[in-house]
C-alpha cells in the first residue's frame, strides 16, 4: 500500500522474521509470528480502513508455540537503491 507514492506497511502485511535465537529449557523457540497492536482510535492513520504501522505501533513477537518473545526490531531490506516494504516481503524483523 502506498501513501503519496512511499510505500507504507499496515497491520495486513506479512512479514519476515529472522535473528531470535530465543529458547526455552534449552530447546529452540524461534519466532514465528508477529502481533501488531495499531492505534484504533479515530485519529489513527488508515489505508483502506487498515490501520498503518508507524513507529510507535506496538507489538510483540511469538515463537510457534505462541510463547511471547518480547518485542520485534523492525529494518527495512535494501535491493540496489530501492526499499521494499510489507505485503511484497522485503520488510525484515528480528526480536531482542
Amino acid at each position: 500500500m502506498r501513501i503519496d507514492g512511499a510505500a507504507v506497511s499496515t497491520a495486513v502485511d506479512v512479514f519476515t522474521v529472522s535473528g531470535c535465537p530465543h529458547s526455552v529449557d534449552h530447546l529452540p523457540q524461534p519466532c514465528t509470528s508477529i502481533r501488531w497492536t495499531p492505534h484504533t482510535d479515530n485519529d489513527a492513520v488508515r489505508i483502506d480502513g487498515v490501520p498503518v504501522l508507524l513507529d510507535t505501533t506496538a507489538a510483540m513477537c511469538f515463537s510457534a508455540g505462541l510463547v511471547p518473545q518480547g518485542p520485534p526490531i523492525v529494518a527495512s531490506v535494501h535491493q540496489g537503491q530501492q526499499v521494499r516494504q510489507g505485503r511484497n516481503g522485503h520488510q525484515g524483523v528480528s526480536s531482542r
